[in-house]
């Protein structure tokens, strides 16, 4: 407020400002006069004006990576009395805090207004035939020449994987090309659901997008919640352990792309999975399109044992219902 003051008082005036804020100009000429004077402030303000310089002074001491407890640690070591709580309230005043290990929380709000696909799989990764259910994520790899982003696309039926892509950027045509290979690569004769994580790749207009022009309906899973997308993670889980962290270090992009081209190729067709019953991905699918073509063979083996009697199937012959 009295930043304001000062900001304005060469245009307005401050008796004038003060009146626009119902406040009495001696407030604003006492702040001053404290601010020049640190004898005419409240006791406690003269307090804190004297731990904030200590606490700066073992801020500057630590290299400025000490957090609360540590700050407040110190300042009992060296005979200061003061409760967590202020140097808590102080340094937040301040703008002072240790370095985290990791990543931050970050907290975020989401947009309601902004247009985004909804969750049309709640975590029901299950799917009765293939090409009905699509998850797709991606992962980064760290190599000698810089980070390896790959996208993955999987049909939750076989578990088989779809669609692929390494790129060196983390943007919409990493997980676009993805999504194109596996449109191309399979035939698409039913609904499907393409499901995701929240991320600005997955919910990018480009994107989803690309998914209704297949025919397809998009859905992704609510913002940092990994359970949301569990199948995929799951899968690139298994990337991770059998190729990435088993064959590395990784010297550049080249490399992980061709080991993934591998990977991949094996997954679909050779790797057994407990879930299907320890077959192959691809040797699932076969199995069950067999089963589908099953009714159709025994229907037009059985029609060829009937005697070639054109009579019979004849509407004046028919004595009841065929």
């Amino acid at each position: 407020m009295y930043a304001c003051i000062d900001a304005h008082r060469g245009e307005y005036g401050v008796e004038p400002i003060c009146a626009v804020l119902q406040i009495a100009p001696s407030g604003n000429y006492r702040h001053h006069q404290q601010q020049r004077d640190v004898t005419g402030r409240s006791p406690r303000a003269q307090r804190d004006a004297a731990l904030r310089q200590d606490i700066r002074r073992v801020c500057t001491q630590h290299h400025e990576v000490s957090g609360v407890r540590k700050i407040w640690r110190q300042l009992c070591r060296e005979g200061v009395t003061v409760a967590r709580c202020t140097v808590a309230r102080l340094m937040r005043d301040a703008g002072l805090r240790g370095v985290v290990r990791g990543q931050r929380p970050i907290t975020t709000r989401p947009d309601t207004a902004a247009p985004c696909p909804q969750d049309l799989v709640q975590r029901q990764f299950t799917a009765e035939r293939p090409n009905q259910l699509w998850v797709a994520d991606f992962t980064d790899v760290a190599t000698w020449r810089g980070v390896v982003y790959v996208a993955f696309v999987i049909d939750v039926f076989a578990r088989r994987l779809v669609g692929w892509r390494a790129h060196t950027t983390m943007r919409t045509d990493l997980v676009l090309d993805a999504l194109e290979q596996a449109v191309h690569d399979r035939d698409l004769d039913g609904r499907l659901v393409v499901h995701s994580d929240r991320g600005s790749q997955s919910v990018a207009m480009r994107y989803t997008g690309r998914v209704i022009d297949a025919g397809a309906a998009p859905s992704v899973g609510s913002a940092g919640d990994a359970y949301d997308n569990a199948l995929a993670e799951s899968i690139i889980g298994l990337y991770k352990t059998e190729v990435i962290q088993r064959r590395g270090p990784w010297k550049g992009f080249e490399d992980v792309e061709y080991a993934t081209l591998e990977w991949v190729a094996w997954f679909n067709t050779q790797r057994i999975l407990e879930p299907l019953g320890y077959v192959s991905p691809a040797e699932f699918e076969e199995q069950f399109y067999r089963t589908q073509a099953a009714p159709t063979e025994r229907l037009a083996l059985n029609l060829a044992e009937f005697p070639q009697n054109p009579g019979r199937f004849t509407g004046r012959h028919r004595a009841g219902p065929f």
